[in-house]
């Protein structure tokens, strides 16, 4: 049962001009799918061949580094490419939006926060809205980790995640990670994140 990329619900285009087509091409085509080949070949034959990506990371710190870097990528980029969409961003609703101005004070504090957890992050990583209880925390991670493994500073549910590797903007954005955050909000694709909240 190897790992295979999962398709875009959208052109690579679609996302212009906030996120390039080729940036999103690359991305997917060549990074996640260089994950998604690591993971196979470091997990084929053994007991965690057939498990589920959850499973995999649930368990991570007794494995070797190469199924926590590319396991995590390859969930990580799954993720990504759902919370995103043409013709999205705006507020979130609902339950959702409730929760966020409960715990964050207003959206527009969820969103400097979340920002803030992108821009502090060293090197590369990802910044997360995660679901952990009853609780919704914002909270990042260096290279391809996440909230699901059991080695994590903060565990829960990722909801919602942006990728901070510089592959990720910087055809586009240079070394303007800022820029590339604030434009992010544009692509958010609230109702699945709303999904992922339930």
């Amino acid at each position: 049962m190897a790992f295979e990329l999962p398709k875009l619900g959208y052109e690579y285009a679609a996302l212009e001009p906030h996120i390039d087509a080729r940036t999103m091409e690359i991305h997917h085509t060549k990074h996640h799918q260089a994950y998604i080949t690591n993971l196979n070949n470091a997990i084929a034959g053994g007991e965690w061949e057939t498990k589920n990506i959850e499973a995999i990371l649930a368990g991570v710190s007794k494995l070797p580094a190469a199924v926590r870097n590319n396991g995590g990528g390859h969930f990580n980029h799954t993720l990504f490419w759902t919370v995103m969409a043409p013709n999205a961003g705006g507020v979130p609703k609902g339950d959702l939006l409730d929760a966020i101005n409960r715990f964050f004070g207003s959206f527009d504090k969820f969103k400097e926060q979340f920002a803030a957890a992108g821009m502090t992050r060293f090197g590369s990583g990802w910044a997360w809205l995660v679901k952990a209880g009853n609780e919704l925390k914002i909270t990042s991670t260096p290279n391809q980790d996440n909230p699901l493994m059991d080695l994590a500073e903060v565990k829960g549910t990722p909801i919602l995640g942006v990728d901070v590797w510089e592959h990720a903007y910087y055809l586009k954005y240079q070394n303007r990670r800022n820029e590339y955050l604030a434009a992010f909000w544009n692509v958010v694709n609230w109702d699945e994140v709303g999904r992922r909240f339930k």
